[in-house]
């Protein structure tokens, strides 16, 4: 992903910043207990936001910042954007998933619930729900994606909320580096 974003960068449109995540000692960590799987995935939110935003903001005071990710990653870059809309201004989720229950074997609890978009979206109010409307969210998907239903199902929960997004469905599955590269370059920079 990173070359084929090479002239954006060279440009100096971006900075990329890819932050691996813990999934395989949270939510794909099957012998270990629901509880404490979503914990994990708790610290590494804390570890972004205090450790990763810092050291972004110590190298450049631009403060667009962009959350993106393709399938889990994009399930990471919209949670930690909708959860934290004061901190970014973009989110670019490609074949993402965010209905996260089917995780954690039938266990659910409200840091489960405050971890799944999909759950926690319809419930918005407030200053929250003001600061995700102002956030600029593109999703991309295959028409063939597994992931399809849950998408769409996403997008209607976040109009029902009248939180304005592009919401783009892309021919075949989709789910893959060779069409993920391509819509990053289509939508990195905005919605078409």
């Amino acid at each position: 992903m990173v070359a084929n974003l090479h002239d954006f960068i060279e440009q100096g449109w971006f900075q990329l910043y890819c932050v691996d995540s813990v999934d395989m000692e949270s939510f794909y960590c099957s012998w270990a207990h629901p509880a404490g799987r979503i914990q994990r995935h708790m610290v590494y939110e804390e570890y972004l936001l205090h450790e990763v935003v810092p050291l972004i903001e110590s190298k450049n005071p631009n403060r667009f910042f962009m959350a993106h990710g393709c399938s889990f990653g994009a399930y990471h870059a919209m949670n930690i954007a909708l959860r934290h809309p004061q901190l970014f201004r973009r989110v670019v989720a490609l074949s993402g998933k965010y209905d996260m229950s089917s995780f954690f074997s039938g266990y659910y609890d409200e840091n489960i619930y405050f971890h799944t978009p999909s759950h926690y979206v319809p419930n918005l109010y407030g200053a929250q729900l003001d600061a995700v409307r102002r956030l600029e969210i593109i999703l991309a998907v295959g028409e063939a994606d597994p992931n399809i239903g849950n998408n769409r199902a996403f997008s209607e929960a976040l109009w029902s909320k009248n939180i304005w997004h592009a919401y783009r469905e892309w021919a075949g599955w989709s789910h893959d580096w060779p069409y993920w590269k391509e819509m990053a370059r289509q939508y990195i920079r905005g919605h078409d």
